[in-house]
């Protein structure tokens, strides 16, 4: 066998693992800011992504506070995971969001997102504000499954989900 043949394999399993490791994060929830949708313990898989690539209603995990002045590190401990509200460029929805109530601007600005957590307890938009877009680590791509003690794997879907009354 030609030993050049033989490598092509091996080089496209370790571009798509170079891919995969640059472009997808697990994520493990803590806290309760996102019940009922996530729960603490929940794992969910993130895809990196730019701010320009969020839209409203996506589920995304975001480092709070002041821009860090480059990529954010993944082991950071403020990441959080929220959902949007707002992207840049939706009108600023000042009435489901106080600390946006006196902003001048009619639309979140570029690189700003507005972010609620599902459950109105949280901390988050509503108390402050705009979160810097160059914070954001990406988008969730869908709940990882759950393994109990025996080895099973537990998958939850929406409907397996308690309902907030």
């Amino acid at each position: 066998m030609n030993v050049a043949a033989a490598l092509v394999p091996v080089g496209g399993v370790l571009a798509a693992a170079a891919w995969v490791r640059r472009n997808l994060v697990v994520v493990r929830v803590t806290g309760f800011s996102m019940e009922p949708t996530y729960r603490s313990g929940d794992r969910v898989l993130v895809r990196r992504c730019a701010v320009s690539a969020v839209r409203a209603g996506q589920v995304i995990v975001i480092l709070a506070g002041k821009a860090v002045g480059g990529p954010p590190r993944v082991d950071d401990p403020g990441w959080v995971i929220k959902r949007v509200a707002a992207a840049p460029g939706d009108p600023v929805p000042r009435t489901r969001v106080p600390a946006l109530g006196a902003v001048a601007e009619d639309v979140v600005p570029d690189d700003c997102l507005v972010v609620l957590g599902d459950n109105p307890a949280g901390t988050d938009s509503r108390q402050f504000g705009y979160y810097v877009g160059a914070n954001l680590l990406g988008a969730v791509v869908r709940p990882r499954a759950e393994r109990r003690p025996s080895g099973r794997v537990i998958s939850r879907t929406r409907s397996d989900r308690p309902r907030s009354s």
